[in-house]
């Protein structure tokens, strides 16, 4: 019955939720009894298990934005300064209008579908917003239930209504924060809030949902009849972690600027963010709930071998991961055209780090590679870098192919990145990958091993983290800093400071703790904050967020996006090495946010379009 109902009301919602809110039916008639029918309110929402089955349903809108639609074409869709494509990337040119292929759905295949990986964020979001509030509204229904039973519903159902408004604030901005069923009988009159209205609305439904959540299902009655399946189930640790972001996010300059016009952090609103981190932080620390993966197994967070197609990446750390609707096709979720070897990728689009973002990695004694102590060798640029470069990024004469017996193998054995090398600038290696235009390509989600020798890809899972607990760390920094104003701050709840938390994630990445003089100043450690984040988190689809909640994406050092140009050197090292900018974003005050389809800000008049568009 349940995807029934989704595929009743797809085309509905994939003209938006305003048309949405005129169209679809109230919340009796989702249920409404006919003549033949024979299913009741009772029926659906009288039990737990047919309930469960009800919200199921919600966990197939947490959208996975880096798959992109059409053919076998997956990239990702980041505006910020990480990657370039060899092809424009759509908002590089600062054309936001275009959202189809991400967000929105400009056409009937992009909008909706009854294959639930072609679903966007937009319709999702609000999709699931009304199917929350009308679970909410059958709560009195559900007596067949035990105590526990009835919190993990209500819990649920408040979760994904604050984290779905969530998920579209960040792009738009405030918004008409919808609680209750909305009938297509009603004029539409919700006004849209300021953001750090919307945010605080969020955080109410997280709040709740925190108290009602179990720490894990599997040690709870309600969670024994899928005892060991519980796994991507929403727990008190989602709610909390979400609540902090949504707090920090409300925080940020960005946010608070178009709240308040103060281009600065909300102190309160960074100490409420940081309280919530600090749950976080502590209850994982005394039960285990959630631990830092291993420095030895850190790609487990991203990739796993997984010959039955049934384990999982995320290991001890990522708390939330995108839905899983087809198993064997998880892989696909990812950057396909991020290797020059990657098999199948059959098209020949590829995106590939910048130079201007490789240079956010530091080098193995922890220092950035501009501190004159650093050790950093310009003219041996690739030797002695933080460990997550040598995890993370493919640069010239990385290993690509183990099995590299036969011919075409061979050619592709290592990666030729200087200016004539194979897998450089136009040239298509022989998997079917346009070459690298800046010298880069990265393997992040596609190790070695996936390619047409080797072999190993159908035997690979792979797909991007929404929340891991290393973000929990570095928020939680962030928001100390700028709460209580200095790095050795910390928060009432645990004894951790801003800078220990800091310490916590470069140590695990094999780094010495943050040099005194990094961390001397709020300014100076606030500016390492936001390098430690770039590489911790490097092509996670954090960055675009990220500079545009600090203020910042638009500033001179985020614009160009550049290549590196060099030859091979008779000793192998690379020689006349220089810096080129391929491409200068553009970015100007009204791509803070993204603008609304015009058919829907026409709708009605308490509902503005967002500024500059």
């Amino acid at each position: 019955m349940i995807r029934n109902i989704l595929n009743r009301y797809s085309k509905v919602l994939g003209r938006g939720f305003f048309l949405a809110v005129l169209l679809l039916c109230s919340c009796e008639d989702y249920l409404d009894r006919s003549p033949q029918a024979t299913i009741t309110d009772t029926d659906a929402f009288g039990s737990f298990v047919s309930f469960q089955g009800f919200v199921e349903e919600l966990y197939d809108c947490v959208i996975d934005v880096h798959k992109v639609l059409g053919g076998n074409q997956y990239y990702n869709f980041s505006a910020s300064d990480e990657l370039l494509s060899n092809t424009p990337l759509i908002w590089d040119d600062g054309n936001y209008w275009n959202q189809g292929n991400f967000l929105y759905g400009d056409s009937p295949n992009f909008a909706y579908s009854t294959n639930l990986t072609r679903m966007r964020v937009w319709p999702f979001a609000w999709y699931g917003i009304r199917k929350a509030n009308l679970g909410l509204s059958k709560l009195d229904l559900l007596t067949d239930a035990t105590e526990e039973q009835k919190n993990v519903i209500r819990g649920q159902l408040l979760f994904f209504r604050g984290f779905l408004h969530f998920e579209l604030m960040r792009y738009y901005g405030g918004l008409a924060y919808v609680d209750e069923v909305l009938s297509s009988s009603e004029e539409l009159k919700l006004p849209r809030l300021k953001y750090n209205e919307t945010a605080l609305k969020v955080a109410q439904d997280l709040e709740q949902a925190s108290g009602l959540l179990p720490l894990k299902w599997d040690d709870t009655q309600v969670g024994k009849a899928t005892l060991g399946n519980n796994g991507q189930r929403i727990t008190k640790i989602h709610a909390l972690s979400l609540l902090g972001k949504n707090l920090l996010y409300a925080a940020s300059p960005m946010m608070n600027e178009s709240s308040t016009g103060s281009n600065t952090y909300d102190i309160e609103l960074c100490k409420r963010a940081a309280e919530a981190f600090a749950q976080v932080i502590k209850i994982c620390s005394e039960t285990g709930t959630y631990k830092l993966q291993p420095w030895t197994s850190w790609t487990d967070n991203f990739w796993v071998w997984s010959p039955s197609n049934r384990d999982r990446p995320g290991g001890t750390e990522v708390i939330m991961n995108p839905t899983i609707i087809i198993p064997s096709y998880v892989r696909f979720t990812t950057n396909r055209t991020s290797n020059p070897v990657q098999y199948g990728a059959g098209n020949n689009r590829v995106e590939v780090p910048t130079h201007n973002f490789i240079k956010n990695y530091g080098m193995a004694n922890g220092l950035p590679i501009d501190d004159p102590e650093s050790g950093f060798n310009p003219n041996d640029p690739w030797t002695g870098r933080d460990p997550r470069f040598y995890v993370d990024i493919i640069y010239d004469g990385v290993r690509l192919v183990d099995n590299a017996s036969a011919a075409a193998a061979k050619s592709n054995e290592f990666a030729q990145l200087d200016n004539n090398g194979f897998h450089r600038n136009g040239t298509t290696a022989s998997a079917g990958v346009a070459g690298s235009v800046t010298g880069y390509f990265y393997k992040k989600w596609t190790p070695k091993g996936c390619n047409p020798w080797d072999n190993r890809w159908g035997n690979f899972q792979s797909y991007h983290p929404i929340i891991r607990l290393a973000d929990v760390y570095l928020m939680y920094a962030e928001a100390v800093l700028n709460g209580w104003g200095t790095p050795v701050s910390k928060s009432d709840a645990i004894a951790l400071t801003a800078i220990d938390a800091v310490n916590v994630i470069r140590n695990r990445a094999q780094l010495p703790n943050l040099t005194p003089k990094y961390s001397a100043t709020k300014d100076a450690f606030m500016k390492q904050i936001i390098r430690e984040r770039a590489v911790e988190f490097a092509f996670e689809g954090h960055r675009f967020f990220d500079l545009r909640r600090w203020n910042i994406s638009g500033n001179p050092e985020y614009l160009n996006k550049t290549a590196v140009d060099f030859d091979r050197g008779a000793n192998g090292k690379p020689s006349n090495i220089k810096e080129r900018v391929v491409v200068t974003r553009i970015f100007e005050k009204k791509h803070n946010w993204l603008p609304f389809q015009l058919k829907d800000v026409k709708l009605y008049e308490a509902f503005p379009q967002n500024p500059g568009w």
